[in-house]
């Protein structure tokens, strides 16, 4: 039984592709497949209410929006900790992360076949030569790296990347969620990090 405060993720705008759900990710494992989540996207039932308002500006430029983390179990969070406890990675604990209270979402946007638009790095910076170093606890070259992530990085060699991520971003403000300035790809509820949300412990 779903938790009441949860909302699962579902309609034609939405491309549910949880990158904790398969191993192509910075941690190397399927993690939400190990705990028995598997590929589902819920959030908060305030947060869903927000983002589906994103749908009508979707359908008008005949784009989607890609889901690649959502809510996020406990028990999933202190995984991911134990794979890489490196600090500016995940959380120190669930009770810290946006994604534990169901009001925190990493998204891109697609074309309607699900081809994703080019941003100036992957979703969570994902790089199969960084993730493995990074799980040998070497981070400098990919904080490094991490650096192209940030929504005030300009390079001219990447103009329609960075176009993409503007874009991305009025439209996430437009519909009044948060943007944190070192990941383009993550989007958090206003007050989602208060008492106001508490952390949900759910598994299916």
């Amino acid at each position: 039984m779903i938790d009441p405060n949860l909302a699962e993720v579902k309609g034609d705008c939405f491309i549910i592709d949880m990158m904790y759900a398969r191993s192509q990710n910075m941690v190397g494992q399927p993690v939400y497949e190990q705990i028995g989540f598997g590929n589902r996207a819920y959030l908060h039932r305030d947060m869903w209410n927000i983002l589906q308002k994103a749908e009508p500006w979707l359908k008008a430029h005949r784009l989607k929006l890609k889901i690649c983390d959502a809510y996020r179990p406990p028990l999933a969070h202190m995984k991911l900790r134990e794979i890489i406890p490196a600090p500016g990675f995940f959380a120190l604990s669930p009770e810290r992360s946006q994604h534990c209270r169901g009001t925190a979402v990493d998204v891109v946007l697609t074309q309607e076949n699900g081809e994703e638009l080019p941003y100036p790095t992957q979703v969570d910076a994902y790089r199969p030569d960084y993730a493995q170093e990074v799980q040998k606890g070497n981070t400098t070259a990919f904080f490094e790296y991490l650096k192209q992530a940030r929504h005030d990085y300009e390079n001219p060699d990447m103009a329609t990347e960075i176009a993409n991520r503007k874009e991305l971003k009025a439209l996430m403000e437009n519909i009044g969620l948060l943007a944190i300035a070192h990941e383009w790809w993550h989007y958090n509820l206003p007050e989602g990090n208060t008492d106001k949300y508490p952390l949900i412990d759910f598994r299916p």
